[in-house]
């Protein structure tokens, strides 16, 4: 099953350097995501003014309990505190999108 996740940054004065300092060990992990073919898209979110303060990621999991143990669990903007706010919500990608 797909899953929309949409992880939302904090909005405090440290919040822009939690990113910066998470983001090579969130990089470093999405060629495994790709290669398993668990990942299907993924971004940032920007701000008005152009700064990143979010991302999307598409992703492929049996449930979203396995998300959260599988993915979640470990990825470095949910463990090192960058997203305060995270949704997941089911996806299917219309006939034409596949």
């Amino acid at each position: 099953m797909r899953f929309v996740v949409l992880g939302f940054d904090g909005t405090d004065s440290e919040a822009p350097a939690r990113r910066a300092a998470a983001r090579p060990a969130h990089l470093e992990g999405i060629p495994a995501l790709l290669e398993a073919g668990t990942l299907k898209y993924g971004g940032p979110l920007f701000d008005a003014e152009g700064n990143m303060n979010g991302s999307i990621m598409i992703l492929e999991y049996p449930s979203e309990e396995a998300l959260c143990a599988e993915f979640l669990s470990k990825e470095a903007y949910a463990v090192g505190n960058v997203w305060q706010k995270i949704e997941i919500h089911p996806h299917k990608a219309a006939p034409f999108c596949e």
